[in-house]
């Protein structure tokens, strides 16, 4: 590819996902067996923003059918890891709400929450998020932007969450863009995450670890997107969509009109049933958050919320879905 990467097309039944021992003689599901969004209502994005479609490599060439497109490993994705064990894994954490939202408790305040059990000090998120109720999916149109710093080993996104389990010892599946700082030109990429046991030592980023089952030969997870938003100009996103399909109980991932792939329901215990809450925002991963000299990697276009559209970075279409089986507002 032109930014370096190197794509490798791979027979589809072969990928490594299936090196899971949870997918043990698993049969793959090459389309989902139920139609996800036929009951729901979209506004339209402002008429000057843009879906993103493509990925650099696709300039380069494309995968055949029957196989899927996975970018290969370099010697920098692995250098810079905090360590050889934590490499395509996020920082541990503790989201408290979970075990009231586990047992549809209300009135509790997340805020407080947090003052009791902080978040680590490497993770900074802002976030909107949905409790309350059993979720079988969500969306958002994601607004795409190349932030205007991010420091080398941190780490940048804009993303959704599906969430389900105890506050220590959750699961989720995650999908959006990210910022990777060890190309050059600096390069956003779509990127997914799954874990089971609050990022501790299972799941990870993409393929880099067995997991999820990939059936679209046209996009490749950790590969870069194009183009991005800048300020007062054309604004551009993508639609990032985890729906349960409720025949399989498989956690199917769409984005930029591709139906990517699933999580197969054998990787879970709590998300096998639904997830307990949504979450839409954005991340910095830092080891220089809350510490002199802090971090300059910014969030999203780097702007405050209240610069609004074509300055700050935005979800919207936020959808949810329960067991009423409409896609609707959260």
């Amino acid at each position: 590819s032109e930014d370096g990467d190197i794509i490798d097309c791979i027979d589809i039944y072969k990928q490594h996902a299936f090196d899971h021992p949870a997918l043990k003689n698993h049969k793959i599901q090459m389309k989902p067996s139920m139609e996800f969004e036929a009951k729901t209502t979209t506004i339209q994005n402002n008429r000057f923003d843009e879906q993103i479609t493509s990925q650099i490599w696709t300039k380069s060439g494309d995968c055949p059918d029957g196989t899927i497109p996975v970018r290969r490993v370099s010697r920098e994705d692995i250098r810079r890891a905090s360590s050889p064990s934590r490499f395509g894994k996020k920082a541990r954490r503790t989201y408290s709400f979970l075990d009231n939202a586990l047992q549809h408790k209300g009135n509790f305040n997340i805020t407080a929450e947090n003052v009791k059990y902080p978040r680590p000090i490497s993770i900074s998120e802002a976030v909107l998020v949905a409790l309350g109720f059993n979720y079988l999916g969500a969306r958002s149109d994601i607004n795409v932007w190349n932030p205007p710093l991010v420091e080398a080993k941190d780490y940048s996104s804009g993303q959704i969450w599906l969430l389900a389990g105890l506050s220590d010892a959750f699961e989720s599946v995650e999908a959006g863009w990210a910022v990777r700082t060890i190309s050059i030109p600096r390069s956003v990429l779509l990127y997914l995450v799954y874990q089971s046991d609050g990022y501790g030592q299972t799941g990870c980023f993409n393929h880099l670890c067995s997991g999820f089952v990939q059936i679209s030969p046209k996009i490749a997870l950790g590969a870069a997107i194009e183009p991005v938003s800048h300020v007062s100009q054309k604004q551009y996103y993508f639609t990032a969509s985890i729906m349960m399909d409720l025949n399989t109980r498989n956690w199917w991932l769409t984005c930029a009109n591709n139906v990517i792939g699933y999580w197969p329901a054998s990787l879970f215990g709590y998300l096998k049933h639904s997830a307990t809450a949504v979450q839409w925002g954005g991340e910095v991963h830092s080891p220089n958050l809350r510490r002199k000299p802090h971090t300059l990697t910014s969030m999203g276009s780097g702007r405050m919320a209240a610069d609004s559209w074509q300055k700050a970075s935005y979800h919207t279409n936020m959808r949810i879905k329960d067991y009423s089986l409409f896609v609707k507002y959260p």
